[in-house]
């Protein structure tokens, strides 16, 4: 059985949710509340994993970037996570994540190609 309910209504709101970590709420809490955050972004699937495999990626390109000797390999974990991240960006039709990882895919790979691939 289901049946809609306006948003603005109260009938639901002292119906009390536990969550998985066992915390209880009522609807009316979380509808009103400014405390408690509601995550946008999905979770668990595809583009969760490419986000943070893309994350980890780029913060590795981050971690190397001042040692002498390995600006290539910078280069490279740097590519590696703005393609991941411009993936999630068409999973998620988000134009300006498309955008900047686009970008940044064109100068990482003119800097790649000009400095170690051109001879």
């Amino acid at each position: 059985m289901s049946r809609t309910v306006k948003s603005d209504s109260q009938k639901l709101d002292n119906v009390i949710i536990e969550t998985a970590k066992g915390q209880e709420f009522t609807v009316g809490e979380i509808k009103h509340s400014n405390r408690i955050q509601k995550s946008v972004t999905p979770k668990q699937d595809l583009s969760w994993y490419v986000k943070w495999v893309a994350s980890v990626f780029i913060l590795g390109s981050m971690s190397i970037r001042g040692v002498d000797g390995l600006q290539q390999y910078d280069l490279m974990l740097s590519l590696v996570g703005v393609v991941g991240w411009m993936w999630v960006g068409f999973l998620w039709k988000d134009r300006s994540l498309i955008l900047i990882n686009g970008v940044g895919i064109i100068l990482f790979l003119n800097t790649l190609i000009r400095d170690y691939l051109v001879v």
